[in-house]
């Protein structure tokens, strides 16, 4: 009994010094994170042009809207029965991550406008409790989404031919990727979110990262 009642409190000594390390070795990757991207701000990768597209609300939403603030922006069809659901996930987990005091929005388009209406939009984005206040789900013409997925963010979509179809809803090939926007409309970084040997659990905090730094640029 004497030499468990001596063993005890060594243990939590040892417990208390590893919770340490463990705190000390957080903060240590957090100031690499941050010296990294500071001495390797992320390139402007191309301007983000005007627009005018529809929200789940039935709102209009132009370029301006998103002036001032990030936003990560992704694109993807009601109907797909492939990566959307799953892109659509991480997007909510993103909307879960952002710190409250944070005011980077969401974007996401739609590459099958004549289906997704505002309304078959929000119905989506419930599904995945997204807040309107920070994550819009946008859809409009077909050129006018053209524009601005392929034209400025650099998200494309490319109908599947009708004879190659293999079901209903299978409809699109499109982008699997996350872009951020900076403040001054900019396009600033682009994330794979899917495919082989990708882990959403290592790009989100990338992305998150990416956020934060762009947010305390002027």
């Amino acid at each position: 009994m004497a030499d468990n009642s001596r063993q005890l409190p060594r243990t939590l000594w040892i417990g208390f010094g590893l919770l340490l390390g463990l705190l000390g070795l957080a903060w240590l990757l957090s100031l690499a994170e941050n010296q990294h991207l500071q001495h390797h701000p992320h390139p402007v990768l191309g301007q983000i042009s005007d627009f005018t597209l529809t929200n789940q609300n039935g709102q209009a939403t132009t370029l301006a809207d998103l002036t001032n603030q990030v936003w990560v922006a992704d694109i993807i069809f009601t109907r797909c029965a492939g990566p959307c659901p799953r892109m659509t996930k991480q997007m909510a987990s993103l909307q879960t991550a952002l710190p409250q005091t944070s005011q980077a929005k969401l974007v996401t388009l739609t590459t099958d406008p004549d289906n997704d209406t505002p309304a078959v939009m929000k119905k989506y984005g419930d599904r995945f409790n997204a807040d309107s206040n920070r994550w819009e789900f946008l859809t409009g013409t077909k050129k006018e989404i053209a524009a601005l997925a392929s034209g400025s963010l650099k998200l494309s979509a490319v109908p599947v031919k009708v004879e190659e179809q293999k079901d209903s809803a299978d409809l699109f090939i499109h982008s699997t990727i996350f872009v951020v926007v900076d403040k001054h409309a900019q396009l600033r970084a682009a994330f794979e979110t899917g495919g082989d040997g990708v882990e959403w659990t290592n790009v989100q905090p990338h992305i998150l990262a990416t956020v934060r730094q762009l947010e305390r640029e002027p």
